[in-house]
């Protein structure tokens, strides 16, 4: 668990002296401050679990600073101190959200009991934010299925969910899917198909630009054995294979026009022709296509078929960038790193705010999968208990964030690591393993695998 961070708001600096020395020595992470100012600036830059808090202050006194926490940071929780202290003040703090007040002067004791008592309401908390914040957009048993889950907060996406599960409901209904690469179409076509009538079916997806223009007559309506060079056996197709369930046709908008016109006739007669075949097989597909272009111009230029354009089109989902909801940043950020160190059995690292301000102000031009890539390299690297703007390679120029001219690529990292590691140790195995935070075995599997060689003669 993550230590609990607490600030001691006080205008004596012998109070919170004795009190940081204290509850540093128990393992807590503390902040001290004398006036309301000095602790909003902590508070803007660090989350805070606890923060103790005096009535008597500069500035304003202990109740304004008390209410204005409990608007702009809910969830921390108000430990109330006071040499001053009546029943009726201590009936606002309450009513204010205090969680404890103690009566000055008091003793080590005191506000340890205070804060043991404290910390079960901010674990509590703590698990229900993970709970909101890991729990996607749909149910578990949707998520379970589909292999994915859905992260957001914004109308945005929250807006396509709604469209996907309306989409759900009418398991006949064609639908297409636009956005750029990494926003998360593909998780959209499974969320459609597994809340559908169809679930139970196969999904079927396939990239039209991943297969050779000669083999994609043959993927989409299968062949009969010998029917062509390299035949071998007879072969289904992508429409029998996905018969009573769902097709996804990523990338659509790249498929040639030879083959649009072969994927019309299917979708409208639900017939399909093996290739050296003359008999047709009747076909039950739900067609889900999904495009990062602009199938309009397309149209437009004569490169994509209007007709088929109209059959795949009876309902559209957009789903928009990631700059576009900088409102899904956060809680994207969170889900990643709980997703990454869960995988890799490591403790789950706090998130610097300075870190979420800088990535809200990043243009994202991969969405959602440069997020996740930027998350698992900061992962690797981290040293601390906290991911900062440091183990990001993003920096403000004219105020925005944009990528350093640090080295972005994931693998190549990895490898300039472990390089370094060995250098480092003089290419002691064992040491740089140690160094890396892994067991050699998982070291020797990855110099294997990056063919990362060294001196045979060296003893380790």
């Amino acid at each position: 668990m993550n230590q609990l961070k607490i600030l001691i708001l006080d205008d004596e600096k012998r109070v919170t002296d004795e009190l940081f020395e204290y509850l540093h020595l128990n393992d807590f992470v503390v902040f001290i401050a004398n006036k309301p100012s000095d602790a909003f600036k902590i508070l803007d830059k660090y989350e805070i679990d606890v923060l103790i808090l005096d009535i008597k202050l500069p500035e304003m006194d202990g109740i304004e600073v008390l209410r204005k926490i409990k608007t702009e940071f809910s969830h921390i929780e108000v430990i109330m101190i006071s040499g001053h202290g009546d029943m009726d003040t201590v009936i606002e703090a309450m009513k204010l959200g205090a969680i404890d007040f103690l009566k000055k002067p008091f003793d080590h004791t005191d506000i340890q009991i205070a804060i043991e008592r404290t910390n079960k309401y901010v674990c509590l908390n703590r698990h229900l934010t993970e709970v909101k914040e890991q729990y996607s957009l749909i149910s578990k048993e949707l998520e379970k299925r589909i292999e994915k889950n859905l992260i957001g907060e914004s109308k945005a996406i929250k807006s396509a969910l709604e469209l996907a599960m309306s989409a759900a409901d009418h398991e006949n209904t064609n639908v297409l899917i636009t956005g750029e690469s990494g926003t998360g179409k593909e998780i959209i076509a499974r969320i459609i198909h597994h809340a559908s009538s169809r679930k139970n079916k196969n999904f079927c997806a396939v990239n039209c630009t991943a297969i050779p223009d000669t083999l994609l007559e043959s993927e989409f309506f299968g062949h009969k054995k010998g029917a062509f060079t390299g035949a071998l056996n007879d072969k289904k197709g992508l429409f029998e294979l996905a018969d009573h369930g769902t097709l996804f046709l990523d990338e659509i908008a790249d498929m040639p026009l030879s083959l649009q016109s072969k994927l019309l006739r299917a979708i409208e007669e639900k017939r399909v022709k093996k290739i050296g075949w003359d008999k047709e097989i009747q076909v039950d597909v739900r067609i889900i296509s999904a495009t990062n272009q602009d199938v309009d111009e397309l149209v437009a230029k004569k490169k994509f078929r209007l007709d088929l354009f109209h059959r795949l089109n009876t309902l559209i989902i957009k789903i928009p960038p990631l700059r576009e909801r900088p409102e899904d940043i956060e809680p994207l950020l969170r889900h990643y790193v709980r997703f990454f160190s869960e995988n890799s059995n490591k403790p789950i690292l706090g998130i610097d705010q300075d870190l979420i301000k800088i990535t809200k102000k990043y243009y994202f031009p991969g969405n959602v999968r440069e997020l996740r890539n930027l998350v698992e390299r900061a992962l690797i690297l981290s040293k601390n208990d906290e991911l900062t703007e440091e183990c990001f390679p993003l920096e403000i120029k004219n105020g925005k964030t944009v990528i350093s001219e640090k080295n972005f690529n994931l693998e190549q990292n990895e490898i300039d690591l472990i390089k370094s590691a060995l250098k480092e140790v003089n290419y002691h195995q064992i040491r740089a393993a140690e160094l890396l935070g892994v067991s050699r075995h998982t070291l020797i599997r990855r110099m294997e695998k990056y063919n990362i060689v060294i001196d045979k003669s060296v003893n380790d």
